[in-house]
């Protein structure tokens, strides 16, 4: 295999990141522990400086290989945008079924990313954030996941890679209960990847998807 130096690279980032995330979940210090960071500049400077060296570790691994991001046009927008909404059909009939199972904590509040309430005081913080978690967040992690990262494991074959992919995705956030939605969030992204060969529709329903949690939670 000749990108197994940059497989192992990339395995290597995705653990540590898992680490990083695990260890801050059961300290007690994970995002989860305050919801309300949204409101807060401090989360958005030091969210900004992660996906920073983050996407710098990113790129790294795929120096001279630009291809392996799929930073691409899919070979068909209309196309694409109806299997971007499939993916999405998918994901709201597993967070409906997630629903249903009596779990210590949500998903959605394991996480740690909606608030609970609107602060109209802090709204300047609170769009600074939204730009973070629906802009540069779904940038990242899908040139990282479904750009880099499905492209190394191609060679694995076509649902192998989703599944591991989805796998990868849902371990990196370093959460327990919210592994139910965010996995087969991760493998939808993935087969959505795979159908239309670009990252691009992926980032826009994971924008889509996080800016929506937010939304509602601070003004539903």
């Amino acid at each position: 295999m000749k990108d197994r130096g940059r497989l192992v690279g990339w395995t290597c980032l995705i653990l540590f990141v898992a680490a990083l995330n695990y260890g801050a979940r059961f300290a007690g210090s994970g995002r989860g522990s305050d919801s309300n960071a949204v409101y807060s500049y401090a989360q958005f400077a030091g969210g900004m400086v992660v996906y920073a060296i983050w996407l710098g570790a990113v790129l790294w691994i795929a120096t001279g290989r630009p291809d392996l991001l799929a930073l691409r046009r899919p070979s068909s927008w209309p196309r694409a945008g109806g299997l971007a909404l499939a993916a999405v059909g998918a994901i709201y009939v597993v967070e409906a079924a997630v629903a249903f199972i009596p779990l210590p904590e949500s998903p959605g509040k394991e996480q740690g990313l909606a608030p609970t309430h609107w602060e109209a005081a802090h709204a300047g913080a609170f769009a600074a954030n939204m730009v973070l978690f629906a802009v540069v967040a779904p940038f990242v992690e899908e040139v990282t996941f479904r750009g880099v990262g499905q492209s190394l494991l191609s060679f694995l074959g076509r649902w192998p890679s989703i599944v591991l992919v989805g796998v990868s995705f849902g371990v990196a956030h370093g959460l327990v209960e919210a592994l139910l939605v965010l996995v087969p969030f991760g493998i939808a992204l993935a087969w959505l990847r795979d159908r239309t060969g670009s990252v691009y529709p992926g980032m826009a329903v994971h924008a889509v998807f996080n800016s929506v949690a937010l939304l509602v939670a601070a003004f539903g």
